[in-house]
């Protein structure tokens, strides 16, 4: 009896240590189990159960987060489905590389404005903007990691005097 007991209380305290654990869904349906410690504005930091390191995830990788002691539910980010070059206007330019952080890299990207144009540098710089995200679209990818924007205006961009707007970037996906 004593041992049956004893099993009873050993089941039912593994259950309670393991509904402390915070589970961390991300929008690829991969669930990860640990403690967060934070939420910064576009990362999550959490430590693995069991580990004493911290790790960072981007919020736009994370659909939600179930916290343990108090079974609070906190959704993060909503997934962006890209579904063809027309849903281009989805998609989001990224500028730091802490924000993709869990997602999945699928290729390299460029947006730009012909050489000979007649553009001004704002108009530009958009058109060559939407030229990226058109790119990334046509891959399925929501985010575009931007790498590099060149602009050259007047005598240095072309014998006309216009301006030639260059975008460079990584798509990624979930």
């Amino acid at each position: 009896m004593k041992k049956i007991i004893l099993a009873l209380t050993l089941v039912f305290g593994l259950g309670i240590a393991n509904a402390q654990v915070d589970i961390i869904t991300k929008h690829s349906g991969e669930t990860v189990e640990g403690k967060v410690i934070r939420l910064d504005e576009y990362t999550v930091v959490f430590k693995y159960d069991g580990e004493d390191a911290e790790n960072t995830i981007g919020k736009y990788a994370v659909e939600k987060i179930v916290y343990g002691k108090t079974k609070r539910v906190e959704e993060v980010t909503e997934k962006i489905v890209i579904n063809g070059e027309d849903d281009w206007e989805k998609v989001v330019i990224l500028e730091d590389k802490s924000y993709i952080a869990g997602l999945k890299k699928v290729g390299e990207v460029r947006g730009k404005t012909g050489l000979i144009n007649f553009q001004t540098g704002n108009t530009g710089d958009k058109k060559a903007a939407k030229k990226l995200k058109m790119d990334a679209a046509k891959l399925g990818c929501p985010f575009v990691l931007q790498v590099s924007d060149k602009t050259t205006v007047g005598a240095n961009s072309n014998a006309i005097g216009g301006s030639q707007a260059i975008k460079t970037g990584v798509a990624y996906k979930y």
